[in-house]
């Protein structure tokens, strides 16, 4: 039997259009996990190619990349430039609330007002 060669996928050779990019984002944040965001930034600002998102953001190429590169903090002002350059902006929504029940919320009272 002859050997299965198998590539790497790269998300980003499937974001075509800016609504592709916005759809992947929203779901990226939707995830609420940062290292997983950040890396779904980098991969739309690859998709609409790191030179072009670097000069709209201000920033240089080599600046992009070592923000957007795994175990990097980017500032947030960085990520806000990145995410303008791509033509896209933050928003908030408020998270519903869980219904916790009442011997627990009792409990949690307790912890706090002793210390």
């Amino acid at each position: 039997m002859g050997k299965i060669k198998v590539s790497d996928l790269d998300v980003a050779e499937f974001l075509e259009t800016e609504v592709d990019v916005k759809l992947f984002l929203k779901e990226a944040l939707a995830e609420n996990d940062p290292v997983f965001w950040q890396h779904c930034v980098s991969t739309a600002a690859r998709s609409a190619g790191m030179a072009k998102i670097a000069e709209k953001a201000g920033l240089n190429r080599e600046s992009l990349y070592k923000a957007m590169k795994e175990g990097a903090h980017p500032r947030f002002e960085t990520m806000m430039k990145i995410l303008n350059a791509m033509g896209l902006q933050l928003a908030l929504k408020v998270v519903p609330e869980k219904k916790v029940p009442a011997n627990v919320v009792a409990e949690k009272r307790a912890k706090y007002k002793a210390k």
